[in-house]
């Protein structure tokens, strides 16, 4: 099973950059995306399911902001939205389809940088996400958490890590909860078949940092422990463009 993930940065534009015809190119199994910026009732049907994919998007109570949605070839067995948590639910960050047995989780999770306030939002959302799964783990379930995490957890995971040491996404405490997500029995992927610097998922685009790779690596594909052996590769894919964010991938041997 070959899963992508990639923050879009606004999903019809990425359709009018040539979505579709990266879904035929690389033909991911399932296709999760974050940060759609859409609603399903402004989408035309090709949009709702590109290339005979099933879909399903999250809602969010604000238009234009926040969103995620799953992409997959097979019809999911199930599928939910959101933790039950009004507070985090009303954002459209969460979307989960369950496929082969294995629960495949997409997440947007918020950034911490616009206020004190929102940085608590965005810790509160790791404890509500970490609570959540670990219960699923507990219960022997196989899990890929797959999404756009909004922090870097090593120096080695971005440019200038010294100088961003007092940032959101990269402050002690975001990195910390890292710790304890691995901890708590969920692996880095890309970090068991890569262990090169300078390997980026994000660039600010004001600054044109992509064109010198001045990146940071805040998206990721985690999962339990309990899957780890079915797990064959795990790539990035900086040449991809379309977005400040590039695609990421994951192969499963099922």
């Amino acid at each position: 099973m070959k899963i992508i993930s990639w923050n879009v940065n606004g999903y019809r534009a990425a359709w009018k950059k040539g979505f579709t015809g990266f879904l035929e190119s690389v033909k991911p199994d399932v296709c999760l995306i974050q940060e759609t910026k859409a609603w399903a009732e402004q989408l035309t049907a090709e949009q709702l399911n590109p290339v005979s994919y099933h879909s399903v998007f999250t809602q969010p109570e604000k238009k234009g902001y926040s969103g995620t949605a799953a992409f997959s070839l097979e019809e999911p067995a199930s599928s939910t939205i959101g933790y039950g948590i009004d507070q985090f639910d009303s954002e459209g960050r969460v979307v989960i389809i369950e496929l082969n047995k294995i629960i495949i989780a997409n997440i947007y999770f918020p950034n911490g940088k616009a206020s004190k306030e929102r940085l608590k939002y965005k810790m509160d959302f790791y404890e509500a996400t970490l609570k959540y799964f670990k219960n699923l783990l507990d219960h022997g379930k196989r899990i890929v958490i797959a999404g756009d995490y909004n922090t870097a957890h090593k120096p080695i995971d971005l440019a200038h890590p010294k100088q961003n040491e007092k940032t959101s996404g990269f402050l002690p405490e975001e990195r910390e909860w890292i710790d304890r997500w691995i901890e708590a029995g969920f692996i880095d992927v890309f970090r068991q078949f890569n262990d090169q610097p300078e390997q980026y998922t994000w660039w600010d685009m004001r600054t044109r940092a992509r064109d010198r790779n001045i990146g940071w690596r805040i998206d990721y594909f985690f999962v339990s422990n309990n899957l780890m052996k079915n797990v064959n590769d795990a790539w990035i894919m900086p040449e991809v463009m379309g977005s400040d964010h590039c695609p990421l991938g994951l192969h499963l041997a099922l």
